[in-house]
Protein backbone atom coordinates (compact mmCIF):
# COMPACT_ATOMS: atom_id res chain seq x y z
CA UNK A 1 0.00 0.00 0.00
CA UNK A 2 1.57 3.52 -0.64
CA UNK A 3 2.12 5.57 2.13
CA UNK A 4 1.26 9.88 1.36
CA UNK A 5 4.30 11.70 0.06
CA UNK A 6 5.31 14.83 1.42
CA UNK A 7 3.45 16.98 -0.83
CA UNK A 8 0.37 14.67 -0.53
CA UNK A 9 0.41 15.51 3.52
CA UNK A 10 0.85 18.91 2.53
CA UNK A 11 -2.49 18.78 0.38
CA UNK A 12 -4.60 17.24 2.53
CA UNK A 13 -3.90 18.82 5.47
CA UNK A 14 -7.08 19.91 6.24
CA UNK A 15 -8.49 16.49 5.91
CA UNK A 16 -6.14 14.77 8.04
CA UNK A 17 -6.55 17.53 11.11
CA UNK A 18 -10.26 16.39 11.02
CA UNK A 19 -11.03 14.02 13.54
CA UNK A 20 -11.66 10.20 12.91
CA UNK A 21 -10.38 11.00 9.78
CA UNK A 22 -6.74 9.54 8.97
CA UNK A 23 -3.88 9.01 6.72
CA UNK A 24 -5.60 5.83 5.73
CA UNK A 25 -8.56 7.46 4.94
CA UNK A 26 -7.04 9.61 2.52
CA UNK A 27 -5.10 6.82 0.82
CA UNK A 28 -8.27 5.30 0.65
CA UNK A 29 -9.65 8.04 -1.31
CA UNK A 30 -6.54 8.40 -3.33
CA UNK A 31 -7.56 4.45 -4.73
CA UNK A 32 -11.27 5.06 -5.04
CA UNK A 33 -12.89 5.20 -8.22
CA UNK A 34 -15.96 7.52 -9.19
CA UNK A 35 -17.79 7.62 -12.47
CA UNK A 36 -19.44 10.92 -12.90
CA UNK A 37 -22.00 11.81 -15.16
CA UNK A 38 -22.66 15.13 -16.30
CA UNK A 39 -20.35 18.27 -16.49
CA UNK A 40 -22.55 20.84 -16.35
CA UNK A 41 -24.15 23.12 -12.99
CA UNK A 42 -24.41 19.74 -11.05
CA UNK A 43 -21.10 18.09 -12.32
CA UNK A 44 -18.93 21.24 -12.02
CA UNK A 45 -18.82 21.24 -8.09
CA UNK A 46 -19.21 17.83 -7.80
CA UNK A 47 -16.09 17.24 -10.03
CA UNK A 48 -13.81 20.03 -8.60
CA UNK A 49 -14.41 19.11 -4.91
CA UNK A 50 -14.01 15.19 -5.68
CA UNK A 51 -10.88 16.15 -7.34
CA UNK A 52 -9.52 18.61 -4.79
CA UNK A 53 -10.06 16.08 -1.55
CA UNK A 54 -8.11 13.54 -3.84
CA UNK A 55 -10.43 10.73 -5.26
CA UNK A 56 -7.68 9.48 -7.24
CA UNK A 57 -9.61 7.84 -10.04
CA UNK A 58 -12.38 10.07 -11.96
CA UNK A 59 -14.53 9.18 -14.86
CA UNK A 60 -16.59 11.74 -16.86
CA UNK A 61 -19.37 11.49 -18.85
CA UNK A 62 -20.71 14.12 -21.29
CA UNK A 63 -21.34 14.36 -24.57
CA UNK A 64 -22.32 18.24 -25.39
CA UNK A 65 -19.71 21.02 -25.61
CA UNK A 66 -19.19 24.52 -24.20
CA UNK A 67 -21.86 27.18 -24.76
CA UNK A 68 -22.13 30.81 -23.39
CA UNK A 69 -25.25 30.28 -21.31
CA UNK A 70 -23.39 27.28 -19.52
CA UNK A 71 -21.31 29.54 -17.79
CA UNK A 72 -23.55 31.38 -15.58
CA UNK A 73 -23.78 27.85 -13.41
CA UNK A 74 -21.31 25.66 -15.09
CA UNK A 75 -17.42 26.72 -13.31
CA UNK A 76 -15.86 24.08 -14.62
CA UNK A 77 -15.33 26.00 -18.03
CA UNK A 78 -14.58 29.33 -18.89
CA UNK A 79 -15.39 31.57 -21.77
CA UNK A 80 -11.67 30.51 -23.45
CA UNK A 81 -13.90 26.72 -23.88
CA UNK A 82 -16.84 27.56 -25.66
CA UNK A 83 -17.08 25.40 -28.60
CA UNK A 84 -15.00 22.32 -26.87
CA UNK A 85 -16.09 19.38 -25.60
CA UNK A 86 -17.23 19.41 -22.13
CA UNK A 87 -15.64 15.81 -21.08
CA UNK A 88 -12.51 17.07 -22.02
CA UNK A 89 -12.01 20.22 -20.66
CA UNK A 90 -13.55 18.95 -17.46
CA UNK A 91 -10.66 16.74 -17.41
CA UNK A 92 -8.24 19.00 -17.90
CA UNK A 93 -8.97 21.78 -15.48
CA UNK A 94 -9.42 18.63 -12.82
CA UNK A 95 -6.03 17.40 -14.01
CA UNK A 96 -4.94 20.93 -13.26
CA UNK A 97 -6.30 21.48 -9.78
CA UNK A 98 -4.81 17.96 -8.48
CA UNK A 99 -2.31 16.05 -10.77
CA UNK A 100 -2.97 13.45 -8.17
CA UNK A 101 -6.06 13.04 -10.00
CA UNK A 102 -6.10 10.44 -12.62
CA UNK A 103 -9.21 11.49 -15.04
CA UNK A 104 -10.96 9.44 -17.65
CA UNK A 105 -13.26 11.55 -19.73
CA UNK A 106 -15.71 9.91 -21.88
CA UNK A 107 -17.07 12.23 -24.91
CA UNK A 108 -19.96 10.17 -25.27
CA UNK A 109 -23.63 9.31 -24.10
CA UNK A 110 -24.65 7.15 -21.08
CA UNK A 111 -26.99 4.74 -22.64
CA UNK A 112 -28.62 1.34 -22.43
CA UNK A 113 -25.87 -0.07 -24.25
CA UNK A 114 -22.84 1.10 -22.03
CA UNK A 115 -24.31 1.66 -18.75
CA UNK A 116 -23.93 -1.26 -16.87
CA UNK A 117 -20.17 -1.74 -18.68
CA UNK A 118 -19.25 1.68 -17.68
CA UNK A 119 -20.73 1.42 -13.74
CA UNK A 120 -18.92 -2.09 -13.44
CA UNK A 121 -15.71 -0.21 -12.98
CA UNK A 122 -16.57 2.27 -10.41
CA UNK A 123 -16.83 2.27 -6.49
CA UNK A 124 -19.62 4.62 -6.66
CA UNK A 125 -21.59 6.49 -9.18
CA UNK A 126 -22.94 10.33 -9.60
CA UNK A 127 -25.81 11.21 -11.43
CA UNK A 128 -25.09 14.78 -12.62
CA UNK A 129 -27.64 15.15 -15.63
CA UNK A 130 -29.85 17.26 -16.72
CA UNK A 131 -32.90 14.93 -17.86
CA UNK A 132 -35.06 12.04 -15.98
CA UNK A 133 -33.86 9.27 -18.77
CA UNK A 134 -30.34 9.18 -17.49
CA UNK A 135 -31.35 9.39 -13.93
CA UNK A 136 -33.45 6.33 -14.00
CA UNK A 137 -30.53 4.79 -15.84
CA UNK A 138 -27.83 5.53 -13.28
CA UNK A 139 -30.66 4.30 -10.86
CA UNK A 140 -31.15 0.86 -12.71
CA UNK A 141 -27.24 0.07 -13.82
CA UNK A 142 -26.41 1.02 -10.12
CA UNK A 143 -29.11 -1.51 -8.94
CA UNK A 144 -27.68 -4.49 -10.96
CA UNK A 145 -24.70 -3.71 -10.35
CA UNK A 146 -24.87 -3.39 -6.64
CA UNK A 147 -22.91 0.52 -6.62
CA UNK A 148 -23.36 3.13 -4.55
CA UNK A 149 -25.02 6.41 -6.24
CA UNK A 150 -26.22 9.52 -5.22
CA UNK A 151 -28.70 11.39 -7.70
CA UNK A 152 -29.37 15.27 -8.10
CA UNK A 153 -31.74 17.75 -9.53
CA UNK A 154 -32.13 21.03 -9.88
CA UNK A 155 -34.42 23.97 -11.37
CA UNK A 156 -35.59 28.22 -10.79
CA UNK A 157 -34.34 28.43 -6.90
CA UNK A 158 -34.86 24.73 -6.38
CA UNK A 159 -32.77 21.50 -5.81
CA UNK A 160 -33.51 17.78 -4.52
CA UNK A 161 -30.87 15.53 -3.48
CA UNK A 162 -30.53 11.80 -2.23
CA UNK A 163 -27.97 8.75 -1.78
CA UNK A 164 -28.51 5.12 -2.55
CA UNK A 165 -26.85 2.11 -1.61
CA UNK A 166 -28.42 -1.68 -3.24
CA UNK A 167 -29.12 -3.94 -0.50
CA UNK A 168 -29.13 -1.16 2.51
CA UNK A 169 -31.72 1.49 1.02
CA UNK A 170 -34.67 2.37 -1.19
CA UNK A 171 -33.94 2.97 -4.93
CA UNK A 172 -34.91 5.80 -6.83
CA UNK A 173 -37.40 4.10 -8.66
CA UNK A 174 -38.97 3.92 -5.25
CA UNK A 175 -39.91 7.17 -4.68
CA UNK A 176 -40.13 7.77 -8.56
CA UNK A 177 -41.95 5.05 -10.35
CA UNK A 178 -40.99 6.22 -13.73
CA UNK A 179 -39.88 9.39 -15.78
CA UNK A 180 -42.33 12.01 -15.88
CA UNK A 181 -44.49 12.58 -19.09
CA UNK A 182 -43.03 15.83 -19.96
CA UNK A 183 -45.10 18.19 -17.92
CA UNK A 184 -42.16 18.91 -15.72
CA UNK A 185 -40.42 22.09 -17.74
CA UNK A 186 -36.54 22.45 -17.92
CA UNK A 187 -34.03 24.72 -16.79
CA UNK A 188 -33.75 25.71 -20.58
CA UNK A 189 -37.37 26.78 -20.13
CA UNK A 190 -38.06 28.20 -16.87
CA UNK A 191 -33.94 28.56 -15.92
CA UNK A 192 -32.15 28.03 -12.39
CA UNK A 193 -30.38 30.34 -10.57
CA UNK A 194 -26.46 29.76 -11.01
CA UNK A 195 -25.71 28.87 -7.29
CA UNK A 196 -28.26 26.16 -6.87
CA UNK A 197 -27.04 23.60 -8.42
CA UNK A 198 -23.33 24.92 -7.23
CA UNK A 199 -25.20 23.58 -3.40
CA UNK A 200 -26.66 20.68 -4.61
CA UNK A 201 -23.64 19.23 -6.36
CA UNK A 202 -21.45 20.12 -3.37
CA UNK A 203 -23.79 18.08 -1.06
CA UNK A 204 -23.00 15.57 -3.45
CA UNK A 205 -19.39 15.79 -3.37
CA UNK A 206 -19.87 15.23 0.17
CA UNK A 207 -22.04 12.12 -0.23
CA UNK A 208 -19.66 10.65 -2.15
CA UNK A 209 -17.09 11.10 0.38
CA UNK A 210 -18.66 10.12 3.33
CA UNK A 211 -19.95 6.66 1.40
CA UNK A 212 -16.14 6.09 0.43
CA UNK A 213 -14.98 5.90 3.61
CA UNK A 214 -17.80 5.28 5.64
CA UNK A 215 -18.45 8.05 7.53
CA UNK A 216 -21.80 9.86 9.16
CA UNK A 217 -24.70 8.83 7.70
CA UNK A 218 -25.87 9.29 3.97
CA UNK A 219 -28.99 10.67 2.47
CA UNK A 220 -30.26 6.63 2.51
CA UNK A 221 -34.22 6.66 2.25
CA UNK A 222 -34.35 10.13 2.58
CA UNK A 223 -34.60 12.91 0.03
CA UNK A 224 -33.33 16.70 0.33
CA UNK A 225 -35.36 19.41 -0.39
CA UNK A 226 -34.11 23.07 -0.84
CA UNK A 227 -35.56 26.05 -1.80
CA UNK A 228 -33.17 29.16 -1.43
CA UNK A 229 -35.35 31.58 -1.63
CA UNK A 230 -36.36 30.99 1.74
CA UNK A 231 -34.16 28.94 2.41
CA UNK A 232 -36.27 26.07 3.57
CA UNK A 233 -34.72 22.76 3.24
CA UNK A 234 -36.90 20.02 4.23
CA UNK A 235 -36.26 16.12 4.18
CA UNK A 236 -38.63 13.35 3.16
CA UNK A 237 -38.39 9.95 3.93
CA UNK A 238 -39.32 7.47 1.89
CA UNK A 239 -39.13 3.31 2.31
CA UNK A 240 -38.11 0.23 -0.49
CA UNK A 241 -41.36 -0.03 -2.29
CA UNK A 242 -42.01 -3.81 -2.69
CA UNK A 243 -43.39 -3.91 -5.84
CA UNK A 244 -40.69 -1.64 -7.18
CA UNK A 245 -38.67 -2.84 -10.79
CA UNK A 246 -35.80 -2.24 -9.96
CA UNK A 247 -35.22 -3.14 -6.10
CA UNK A 248 -38.35 -4.77 -5.21
CA UNK A 249 -39.17 -8.79 -4.41
CA UNK A 250 -39.61 -9.46 -8.13
CA UNK A 251 -37.56 -7.13 -10.03
CA UNK A 252 -38.46 -6.99 -13.83
CA UNK A 253 -35.70 -4.44 -15.29
CA UNK A 254 -32.79 -5.60 -17.11
CA UNK A 255 -30.04 -4.00 -19.22
CA UNK A 256 -27.40 -5.53 -21.32
CA UNK A 257 -24.09 -6.06 -19.34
Amino acid sequence: MALLSKPQLERYDRNLKLKNYSKGDQERLLRSKVLVIGTGGLGSPILLYLAANGVGNISVVDSDSIELSNLQRQVIHDSESIGKQKAKVAKARMEKLNPDVNVRAVDGRFNKSNARKIVANHDMIVDASDNFATKFLVNDASVLEKKPFSIGSVLEYHGQVSTFIPGKSPCYRCLFKQPPDGAIPTTAEVGVLGTVPGIIGIIQATEVIKVLLGKGTPLLGRLLLMDVLDWDFQIIKFERAKNCPACGDRPVIKLKK
